[in-house]
């Protein structure tokens, strides 16, 4: 269904998170009678229906909800909707088209869209090249699955749009999470990239390779004219180059770039280079990027690589990697007190941002995991913890399995909330230890999200006293 079609049609929208109410405000501006759907009931939603205009929207909450599919000739649904529902699929048998939240907004918007998935280190990147875009004087969205919606970009396009006036953004730079791109359609992005596929999400997805499957569809509906950037050191990664429509370009901590590359960037000994159109730019010194970590550097690759080339000047994007000291709750520092540092790494929900967190601190770590497990292999964590972890405070429902999969570790204990583990590691911690939150596992168990996780933790901390 076109975007001109809309207009008086029957849409509904499953799952009344952010990005839907964001996109059933979309499909009220171009017309369509729009219908909104959620298994929670009305006392569950009070927050979020807020947002929504009642009289232009008729709302199905609770048991009876996929009662609202009947009569619609589109379904928009948001991430949290797994795609395989059944009553998805007698949609689908009927001929009704399901898609994303994410490929709806993409046909309202004209400016060029530069996207980026990846189980680890999206929001860091789209953060970075929406600061160098901006910084260079384009009007940039950031957005997707790092906090706005990309509905209410197109929402602003489509306004302009009736009003006669250009597109409101010279670009929109979105994070892209594997469940947005499981029912994508058109989304074109001119540029896309994974950054790293691990093992996430098979709570979802039946096998590793089918997550990789949904990552890959970022480059579906690419041509010819746009770039897709892979992560040449990630072997899951590297091998879907050879399938890419796009300009292949690759990133890579190696000292050089395969030959069957339109370019990329990589590591000359300390320093970040950059080869694009035949010609070899040096970005900076990797000392000189703030966010630390190894990860990072990489994450410092792929933001340059987009900046450079959608314009931005690069002494914009070394000023940037300068200045830029990393996102609330990614290896976030809280607190230094009484010669203990405290990190929040809240936005490590599986076992790999836990290792990346891990092997980024040189200092001892009393280390706080723990929470809801998505499928994770914990096991993987116990030869990091082994070497770099002087304690391990286990918390939420996957703490049996973790302790479990430690092999006999004997510094481990329990604690039943999160304030207790703060509490036992600022006891117990040392002049030069660490106390790091990167829980390995989803918040949902004891918190709202991994915001309010990382939000409660820096609470715990900042009120410890002096």
């Amino acid at each position: 269904m076109d975007t001109t079609q809309l207009d008086g049609a029957h849409v509904t929208v499953v799952g009344l998170a952010r990005s839907g109410v964001a996109a059933a405000c979309l499909l009220q501006e171009a017309g369509a009678l729009v219908t909104v759907a959620d298994r929670k009931d009305r006392g569950e939603l009070l927050g979020v229906l807020g947002s929504l205009d009642s009289t232009a929207t008729r709302l199905v909450l609770g048991s009876d909800y996929e009662s609202a599919l009947d009569q619609a000739e589109l379904v928009v649904i948001s991430p949290g909707v797994p795609y395989r529902l059944e009553a998805l699929e007698r949609v689908r048998r009927r001929g009704v088209r399901v898609i994303s939240e994410l490929d709806l907004a993409s046909r309202f918007l004209s400016a060029p869209i530069l996207a980026l998935t990846g189980t680890n280190g999206k929001s860091t990147t789209v953060t970075l090249i929406g600061k160098m875009l901006q910084e260079s004087g384009k009007r940039t969205f950031v957005g997707g699955n790092l906090g706005t919606a990309i509905s209410e970009a197109a929402v602003q396009s489509l306004r302009a749009c009736k009003m006669g006036r250009p597109c409101p953004y010279d670009a929109l730079v979105v994070e892209v999470s594997s469940f947005q791109l499981e029912t994508v359609e058109r989304f074109h992005p001119w540029i896309a990239a994974i950054l790293n596929v691990t093992v996430d999400h098979q709570d979802r997805y039946e096998s590793i390779d089918e997550y990789i499957a949904a990552k890959n569809r970022i480059f579906e509906n690419q041509t010819p004219s746009d770039y897709a950037l892979f992560n040449l050191d990630d072997s899951r990664v590297a091998t879907l180059r050879r399938r890419a429509k796009a300009s292949v370009l690759g990133f890579t901590r190696a000292q050089s770039l395969p030959s069957d590359l339109r370019g990329g960037a990589y590591l000359n000994r300390d320093r970040i280079m950059m080869n694009i159109g035949g010609q070899t730019h040096e970005i900076c010194a990797r000392s000189e990027v703030k966010i630390i970590g190894d990860h990072n550097i990489e994450n410092a690759m792929v933001a340059a690589t987009y900046a450079f080339l959608s314009g931005c000047p690069l002494g914009i994007i070394r000023q940037v990697l300068r200045d830029f000291p990393g996102l609330e709750h990614a290896v976030e520092v809280v607190r230094e007190r009484r010669g203990i540092r405290f990190i929040n790494d809240s936005k490590g929900t599986n076992v790999d941002a836990t290792l990346k967190a891990l092997e980024s601190i040189d200092q001892p770590i009393w280390l706080i995991a723990g929470g809801r497990d998505k499928g994770g292999d914990f096991s993987r964590l116990a030869p990091a913890i082994r070497r770099k972890v002087k304690r391990l405070i286990l918390i939420g429902e996957a703490a049996p399995l973790i302790e479990k999969a430690m092999g006999g570790y004997p510094a481990l204990e329990r604690a039943d909330t999160l304030k207790q583990a703060v509490e036992v590691a600022a006891s117990g911690a040392c002049l030069g230890e660490v106390v790091l939150l990167s829980p390995a596992c989803a918040s949902f168990d004891m918190f709202a999200d991994y915001q309010d996780r990382g939000r409660q933790f820096k609470v715990l901390v900042q009120s410890l006293p002096e």
